[in-house]
Parts: structure tokens; sequence; C-alpha cells
């Protein structure tokens, strides 16, 4: 089993930094987030890889969370970028380097208050379904 989570992750950021994608974010989708960010932004976060193997075929199941975090009124902002994360990536074509994607579909969004009472955070959580491209 090849792990796919690297060249997932590059896909994931090149897709959320296209053009029109994120309009209120632009190109501050991360996987190292600055010290001091510029609100709001989208980061990578946690990630499983599991087996998924099959008769003849060496699958992979990655489970990623992406992060929205918010410093607008309410939850106004972070579910609009949450929303226009699910609409880019739910269901839709990933070219991911040496992987042939055959799920990316959506697994739950969570949006929560963080404790400094400024922030707020948006989990959304992705599940693919990967083999390796011959």
């Amino acid at each position: 089993m090849r792990d796919p989570s690297l060249p997932l992750q590059d896909a994931l950021i090149k897709a959320l930094r296209a053009e029109g994608v994120l309009p209120i974010v632009g190109k501050r989708v991360y996987d190292q987030v600055q010290s001091s960010p510029t609100y709001p932004y989208v980061s990578l976060g946690d990630g499983q890889v599991l087996p998924d193997k099959a008769e003849c075929i060496d699958g992979v199941e990655v489970s990623l969370q992406i992060d929205v975090w918010s410093r607008g009124v309410g939850y106004v902002e972070a579910k609009q970028i949450g929303a226009a994360i699910i609409e880019a990536l739910d269901d839709q074509p990933l070219t991911v380097d040496g992987f042939n994607v055959t799920v990316f579909e959506l697994s739950d969004a969570q949006y929560l208050r963080d404790p400094d009472g400024l922030t707020r955070h948006g989990a959304i959580t992705f599940r693919a379904l990967l083999e390796a491209s011959i």
C-alpha cells in the first residue's frame, strides 16, 4: 500500500486555491499556519489513512479534515466558506498524482465557537477512496 496523503494534500490545496473557489479566503489555504494569520483562512487538519484491500485492488481509504477559521461576527462567514469548500470538493473530480480517486465525499461538517470567544471554527471532514494508478 502506498500512502496517498501527501499527494492528496497537494491536490486539495491546489483545488481550494484555484481562482474563484474561495473568494472570501483567496489563497489563504495552509498546511502550516503562520504565527499571526490574516482571517479568514483555511487549514488542513488531521487525517487518517487505512488500507482498503480487496481482491485485485490495492486501495486506500483516507479521512481528512479541512478547517475554516473566521473572526466574522457570528457563524455567517465560517458557514459561507464551509459551503464553498463542500461545493468545490464533494463528489467532484480530483486529480491526485499517482492515484485514481474513486470516491471523494463529505463525511460531516461541524461549526464551533473557539474558547477565545472571537474565532469561529468549521471542521469539515471528507472521505476518499483511492487506488494506486498503474
